[in-house]
């Protein structure tokens, strides 16, 4: 099967016995093992070290996937990007292709110890012509990722390395994207502290990889299926001055013990209110808010607590493009439980219109359906992220 491109690349491991060669125009060639990768099967350093994974049986099969029923769960698929970069240099060097496979760290590597470490969530979609693929924003993903790098005191690939290393994810990966309509490849980006460190302090290396995953919709209820959420108000997603504004990996199991409080009472998610005032609603565990009164869209402004979404704000300019008024502003419960209508954005979650929304044992409903604005909204960025409507703004990225 032709997975790549023109661009030369190396896929470091063999299948039985043979190991993939370094290739050009678009397939793939075969050698004997030993020598010609720059990225060994063991790293003699203390970067993660990649172990073998024969999928040499499935290279032509397409997998056995219901994608009608797709949800949003791991399924491997077969190459994953590696990069690494020495803190002491800052520059990542080129990057190459391996098996989608366990990795070995360092007990005392940064990320294990320390939590140094991001990711980024993004999907690639099959155009309906069938004459490639659809990337969304991708630089967009590159950026915030080097914002939140900054603030974690680690390198970040640069904007053009990032786009690349997705690119190849995806040619690498096309018999696992589903049809369109059925769902999208989700590709999750890492850049983790993978060197060893005791002391605190910024791990001495870095990797950067890539694996991805087909996926359908995040919420059980299904596409455009509405949400009942949960106002928490013991626990706290972020507070001033912390992480809550960039993408890092330490903000995600804090809010388990809630959600999943919340999941055992029948709802789908929980809503988060600010930490000093506890007025002001923030975001969901993983996406943000809107609500929608009169001829007026609020959504909580990214000031440092809450992490500036991709698709947020794509809604906020695809929603002016309608003529709605659009506030980032603080939005107090108040303002949730008095709107008309209230959704949820994010690259997992697309669109989510919310039915109903509970506060101190109240529950507030919410209007939902076809005639709705977050139907629209819904309805205009999936016909852009799939090229079924001209993408007048230049925010997607094809992937022939």
């Amino acid at each position: 099967m032709a997975v790549l491109s023109s661009a030369r690349r190396v896929l470091p491991w063999a299948c039985n016995g043979q190991a993939l060669a370094r290739v050009s125009g678009g397939a793939l060639g075969t050698g004997r093992s030993g020598g010609g990768s720059l990225l060994q099967s063991r790293w003699q350093s203390s970067l993660p070290q990649l172990d073998r994974v024969d999928r040499c049986d499935e290279e032509n099969t397409g997998g056995d996937i219901d994608w009608d029923n797709l949800g949003f769960g791991l399924t491997p698929t077969d190459y994953m990007y590696v990069m690494r970069c020495p803190q002491a240099s800052g520059v990542f060097a080129r990057g190459e292709l391996s098996r989608y496979g366990n990795v070995e760290l360092s007990p005392s590597s940064g990320v294990l110890n320390y939590g140094q470490g991001l990711f980024e969530g993004l999907k690639a979609y099959r155009r309906a012509d069938g004459a490639g693929y659809m990337l969304f924003r991708p630089e967009e993903n590159a950026r915030r990722m080097q914002a939140g790098a900054e603030r974690m005191c680690m390198p970040a690939p640069s904007v053009e390395q990032f786009v690349h290393a997705v690119k190849q994810t995806v040619l690498a990966n096309t018999r696992w994207v589903p049809p369109q309509g059925k769902g999208a490849l989700y590709i999750r980006p890492l850049l983790i502290g993978s060197g060893a460190i005791l002391g605190l302090a910024p791990a001495p290396e870095y990797t950067f990889m890539i694996y991805a995953s087909p996926v359908g919709t995040y919420f059980k209820e299904g596409i455009m299926s509405a949400i009942h959420l949960l106002v928490e108000e013991e626990f706290h997603r972020a507070m001033p001055g912390g992480t809550g504004g960039v993408k890092t990996i330490t903000n995600y199991a804090p809010v388990l013990k809630a959600q999943m409080d919340a999941k055992s009472k029948g709802f789908a998610d929980v809503l988060y209110l600010d930490s000093v005032h506890k007025r002001y609603v923030e975001e969901a565990s993983s996406c943000n808010l809107f609500v929608l009164k009169g001829g007026t869209l609020a959504t909580p402004a990214t000031a440092g607590t809450i992490l500036p979404g991709i698709t947020r704000r794509s809604i906020i300019e695809l929603a002016r493009d309608r003529g709605y008024r659009v506030e980032e502003r603080l939005v107090s419960i108040d303002d949730l439980v008095g709107a008309d209508e209230v959704f949820c954005t994010g690259t997992a979650v697309g669109v989510t219109p919310v039915s109903t929304v509970t506060y101190k044992g109240t529950r507030y409903e919410f209007r939902t359906g076809e005639d709705t604005l977050s139907r629209k909204l819904y309805d205009t960025l999936t016909s852009i992220q799939m090229g079924l409507a001209e993408d007048k703004k230049g925010w997607t990225v094809a992937i022939d």
